[in-house]
């Protein structure tokens, strides 16, 4: 994700869309993201005691061998998006700061006056 944001950056692409190509191109690493999301939200339910009433005894098979809990695993997934969005934020910002090199630069456009205006 970080070289795919970075070759964006260089060539002026779209950085969020080259970002999740990523997500929907590379297929081995939903599991392992689904599976941390699970325990985040088994944790969740454990230690702060969160219920998510209908969703409780509700069981799936993952990719046909992973037993998953579907309220921990709601739970994780909203619990994991909004931690790795409020991440994000500060992220860019900071690798703004810190490497603008790497960001695209806008040329200036010359202002155009309309008649009568000096």
């Amino acid at each position: 994700m970080i070289a795919a944001a970075i070759l964006a950056m260089r060539l002026r692409a779209n950085v969020p869309f080259a970002i999740a190509g990523c997500w929907v191109s590379n297929l081995l690493t939903h599991i392992p993201i689904w599976i941390a999301q699970e325990w985040l939200g088994d944790w969740m339910r454990e230690t702060l005691g969160i219920k998510l009433l209908g969703f409780e005894n509700l069981e799936t098979e993952l990719m046909g061998k992973l037993e998953v809990n579907v309220a921990s695993f709601i739970l994780g997934m909203f619990t994991s998006g909004i931690l790795l969005v409020l991440a994000a934020y500060p992220l860019v910002h900071l690798f703004s700061k810190f490497m603008p090199h790497l960001l695209p630069v806008l040329k200036s456009r010359p202002v155009k006056m309309r008649k009568g205006e000096a």
